[in-house]
């Protein structure tokens, strides 16, 4: 019996922590979206919160370039909402790379697009 109450607890002490990692939830800009005015900020939530120093969002326009501001915060009210403010952004396509490391240290990182209609 203690066998089994042992292997339970080492089962289930694996999937709370698989599932404590900090994923992408959702942003704005919208994943893959197409906006009509140039956004002021890029703000990710996470499914976990975040550590501020271990991580990083970076936005780059189509030639590659960084355009955010040195301003990289969390929300003060949500440690799960990364945000970084951009400057007026012209008609393109722009890149957002995160890289994140988790209340839980467990680092996770992605990239999505969006885009600034003319």
């Amino acid at each position: 019996m203690r066998t089994i109450l042992i292997v339970l607890f080492c089962c289930l002490a694996g999937v709370s922590a698989a599932s404590a990692h900090a994923f992408l939830e959702h942003a704005d800009p919208r994943v893959g979206s197409t906006v009509k005015v140039s956004p002021t900020e890029v703000k990710i939530w996470f499914t976990e919160g975040v550590i501020l120093p271990f991580s990083s969002l970076k936005v780059v326009d189509a030639s590659g370039k960084e355009v955010q501001k040195s301003d990289k915060h969390l929300d003060p009210a949500h440690s799960d909402v990364l945000i970084v403010s951009v400057p007026p952004l012209k008609p393109g396509k722009y890149t957002v790379s995160w890289r994140v490391t988790a209340v839980d240290t467990h680092v996770t990182q992605g990239t999505f697009h969006f885009e600034v209609s003319p």
